[in-house]
């Protein structure tokens, strides 16, 4: 709830009665007070979401006390109220800061619907501040492999549905995208969306960004907070690396997940929410349940439908496509127009492994244009790709600015892919001896043999040894424990 605790001021106990009554009658927190300088005392102890005050008081003008409100950290919403209502006073109110203005005599159903639309109010400016630039930076899903449609269509049937979603992934394949992609699809798209990276914290700060504060729960609590699941409230929300949390912190999302509701850090008030959760992992987390890293009853709460971002190397069809959009959009971003990847680029790129993903190759591709001289072509030295060595053991030479500029004669060049689809012939070691050798580890040299070839590219080393990608990683996977 983004409204819980109200400050009414006015001279006539009726009215202060009446807020009172009405309002705990709805569960929030209501104090009172006859004058300005009582109602200031009032917000030294403690903070109010929502202040109502009349115009005229013993002790001064409503509208001055508009003004020091308004002077706060964190001011609260304030709600005017006058029985001698004109156009002009309440013109002047507003333009002084006033939420709104309310004219006496008034009626019990118009003081709930000044509530309900403080809350609103509240709710989204806070989602706003908040989380202002999450979605500034959101992009489309880029790529036309098999790989990347079969996402898409996953995302198509999941995005409608209320399902809490787990995002699985190597690091910079996009998982943020995939949730970014779902929230947009789904019928919560105009409500909030928030983030959080459960990596980036330490355990008692995560309960906190989780689930909020009261003041003075602990120190450094200064003012109370609402935590991202109550700004999420009829929203979206995004767990980041989930993984991370701790073991005490699992039990607690768990209660969240199950019954919708959690109390504050140093609070006692029950808080219900409605939200859908969408959590990302880079981790196995079938793995982490079996080491006891990870509660299995809360994998099964999250796993209610599993998608995985297939790595880079797995769409390498996709490089260009990327490579070309990273190009074009970098090159409005630091004005450098007519830049264009040409074909030993494009070689250069398609040779690489990626093991960062699609991060790696967009860091590559910006790193590249601000390094590029305006109206020259992009030097393919730029990229910084100087060496890959073999397929097991990838090596990534991040370029440093003396080395920008190295010829391209000087890189090496990467093999070319297999156009047939038999793999050039090279003598086995073991042909040498007239020992029997065994077809396992003929089949085990050709086969890395080929990938080598490729510069460790499995989908193009599958194509060449005519067999599936799954089967190619099966066998990798064999020789890795034989």
């Amino acid at each position: 709830m983004a409204v819980e605790k109200i400050l009414v001021v006015d001279d006539e106990p009726f009215i202060r009665k009446t807020f009172e009554e009405v309002l705990r009658g709805k569960r929030y927190g209501v104090s009172s007070a006859g004058s300005i300088a009582e109602a200031e005392r009032l917000m030294k102890k403690e903070e109010f979401d929502v202040i109502f005050v009349d115009v005229r008081l013993p002790d001064g003008e409503g509208t001055t006390f508009l003004s020091r409100c308004a002077k706060q950290n964190h001011p609260p919403l304030v709600i005017m109220m006058s029985g001698f209502g004109s156009i002009e006073s309440a013109v002047e109110c507003m333009r002084a800061g006033a939420f709104d203005y309310l004219l006496k005599p008034f009626s019990i159903g118009q003081i709930e619907v000044l509530v309900r639309k403080a809350e609103s109010y509240r709710q989204m400016k806070q989602v706003n501040e908040y989380l202002a630039a999450e979605l500034a930076g959101a992009k489309d899903l880029v790529g036309e492999s098999e790989p990347m449609n079969r996402l898409r269509d996953m995302l198509r049937r999941v995005a409608p549905t209320e399902a809490t979603v787990l995002i699985q992934g190597e690091n910079g394949t996009g998982k943020e995208l995939v949730a970014q992609a779902i929230y947009h699809a789904s019928a919560r798209s105009t409500a909030p969306y928030i983030r959080v990276n459960c990596a980036a914290l330490s355990e008692n700060l995560m309960e906190s960004e989780f689930f909020g504060h009261e003041k003075g729960s602990f120190t450094g609590a200064t003012e109370r907070r609402e935590g991202r699941f109550e700004l999420a409230n009829g929203g979206t929300l995004l767990l980041d690396e989930i993984s991370e949390i701790s073991p005490r912190l699992q039990a607690k999302l768990l209660r969240v997940l199950q019954e919708r509701e959690f109390e504050r850090v140093g609070g006692v008030k029950t808080i219900h929410v409605d939200v859908r959760v969408l959590a990302t992992t880079n981790r196995d987390l079938r793995q982490s349940v079996e080491k006891g890293d990870f509660r299995e009853d809360l994998y099964y709460r999250l796993n209610v439908f599993p998608v995985f971002v297939p790595p880079l190397r797995e769409r390498a069809g996709d490089i260009p496509v990327l490579a070309k959009h990273f190009l074009e959009s970098f090159s409005r971003q630091y004005t450098r127009p007519d830049l264009q990847l040409s074909p030993r680029c494009l070689e250069i790129l398609e040779s690489h492994r990626w093991p960062g993903n699609v991060r790696e190759l967009q860091n590559t591709i910006e790193r590249a244009v601000i390094m590029s001289e305006p109206g020259h072509p992009l030097n393919p030295s730029l990229l910084g790709l100087y060496e890959v060595q073999n397929a097991s053991s990838p090596k990534v030479c991040e370029p440093e600015v003396q080395n920008i500029d190295i010829p391209e004669e000087q890189l090496q060049r990467p093999n070319k892919a297999l156009n047939g689809s038999q793999a050039p012939a090279r003598p086995l070691a073991n042909h040498a001896s007239k020992e029997p050798v065994a077809l396992a580890d003929i089949e085990k040299e050709h086969i890395l043999h080929v990938l080598e070839v490729c510069v460790g590219n499995r989908t193009r080393a599958a194509e060449a040894l005519g067999i599936s990608i799954r089967t190619l990683r099966n066998k990798l996977n064999e020789y890795r424990t034989g």
